[in-house]
């Protein structure tokens, strides 16, 4: 690791989880960017010195053979960073399936690109209640810790519905790659023993336990310890929190600096793609705190003809007139699962010939194109985006290119500071994972963010 060179650079499966891991870094003390795409070298000398570099993407709801063509190139941009790990940022929540978004894709695509002794695999992040305890991960929500494969949610996700909690069971469904378990137990004494006897018996993929401070620092330093020749791994923005515990006791780096508000504004603009039971709590509460809720309707990108261009017309047309109201526009395209809106989506794709996968990405591609136009028609300069996937892909309609973190909120959904050589270059965004947030997440990033 030459000096001045990152620490960890980061490729993320989808853009929320992409920025979260930079907000882990950056709140410790330690800069970092999260860049859209490749970029060009006057945008990259722009962020020289930083000690995490990340590139967000949607392949989280892409095919095989997309991420198999998608990754090297990506690979070999951070490669020559020169930093000692690279990381793919994957979902908290495991989000995943054989035919997309498929973990065991990435993985076998990355050790083809970037040679490894195994790869360690840290899902979990105890600040967010993730939870993985011999192999099995738990997720919580404000009504408890579930185990994924019961999870309210995650068990009836519609595109990567998590059916097993063991992460190397579930795995298994997408890639031939021998895997291994470092347990808690492992951990305690010290996990390198461990690693060591599951590498010689040839397993390629070590699933890292993780519930508590003590068991997190542990595995930052079994994954730091082992850089040198196991320079990829795999999971959450759990294994920067994991690094950054171990730094901190290593006495590599000092204690998080204090971080605060980056104010107030008056209005703001959002979307929303999820249909996470939590998300549509946040939305009712916005309703009745100076939000204006506008219905997008998702089964218009199963239509004939321009019925999606009809559709975003009419919601941006809803959306400037309630800013001109001094209410903050809030486009969705449902408040839950049993939103009937998602019954009609279902039913509209059914009969579309679409892929759920291509279906999502129109909708997520819909509202950034939304979110655009109504940012330029209102002049509003700080904005949310609500879901993993819509996330990624309103941030390519809005041609912005990288982030940094400016402001946190709950962990993994800070507010940021975005640049592009568009309109929106400077633009106050925050990306929110659709389970993620505070009932009035919306009004806390209007409020400017900031620690509580």
């Amino acid at each position: 690791m030459v000096d001045g060179s990152p620490w960890v650079t980061w490729i993320g499966d989808d853009f929320t989880g992409s920025a979260a891991v930079m907000e882990v870094m950056a709140f410790a003390g330690l800069p970092a960017v999260l860049f859209t795409d490749l970029p060009d070298a006057a945008l990259a000398r722009r962020f020289a010195g930083v000690r995490g570099i990340g590139i967000a993407t949607t392949l989280r709801s892409q095919s095989p053979d997309a991420m198999r063509a998608a990754l090297p190139p990506l690979v070999g941009w951070l490669g020559a960073r020169g930093a000692p790990l690279l990381h793919y940022k994957i979902c908290s929540t495991f989000d995943s399936a054989p035919e997309v978004g498929s973990i065991g894709c990435a993985i076998e695509t990355l050790l083809a690109c970037r040679p490894s002794r195994a790869v360690a695999m840290l899902t979990a992040a105890p600040v967010m209640r993730r939870y993985q305890a011999f192999g099995h991960l738990f997720a919580g929500l404000p009504e408890g810790v579930f185990r994924l494969d019961r999870h309210p949610v995650m068990a009836h996700h519609p595109v990567t519905p998590m059916t097993e909690a063991d992460l190397l069971r579930h795995l298994a469904g997408q890639t031939g790659l021998p895997g291994g378990l470092i347990s808690l137990e492992d951990l305690m004494a010290g996990g390198q023993a461990r690693l060591e006897a599951l590498v010689a018996a040839g397993a390629k993929v070590l699933s890292v336990d993780s519930v508590d401070a003590v068991s997190e620092a542990a595995a930052g330093r079994l994954i730091w310890e082992n850089r040198g020749e196991m320079g990829v791994v795999v999971g959450s923005q759990g294994v920067e929190y994991a690094l950054v515990r171990h730094w901190q006791a290593a006495g590599k780096i000092g204690p998080a600096p204090a971080v605060g508000s980056a104010g107030a504004v008056a209005q703001m603009a959002a979307v929303s793609g999820s249909v996470s039971p939590v998300t549509a709590g946040q939305l009712t509460w916005a309703g009745a705190n100076g939000f204006a809720r506008i219905g997008f309707e998702a089964a218009a990108v199963c239509g004939p003809g321009d019925a999606l261009a009809v559709e975003e017309a009419r919601v941006v047309d809803m959306a400037v007139a309630a800013a001109s109201e001094g209410l903050s526009p809030l486009v969705h395209s449902a408040a839950g699962l049993d939103d009937p809106a998602v019954a009609r989506f279902r039913a509209a794709l059914s009969g579309s010939g679409l892929t759920a996968g291509e279906a999502n990405r129109r909708i997520g591609a819909a509202l950034g194109r939304v979110l655009d136009r109504v940012l330029q028609a209102t002049g509003l300069r700080r904005a949310v985006i609500s879901g993993g996937d819509t996330s990624g892909h309103g941030m390519q309609a809005l041609g912005l290119q990288a982030l940094v973190a400016l402001a946190p909120t709950v962990p993994g959904a800070a507010l940021c500071r975005a640049y592009g050589t568009g309109p929106h270059d400077g633009l106050e965004i925050a990306l929110k994972g659709g389970q993620m947030g505070s009932e009035d997440y919306f009004g806390w990033i209007r409020a400017g963010g900031g620690p509580r």
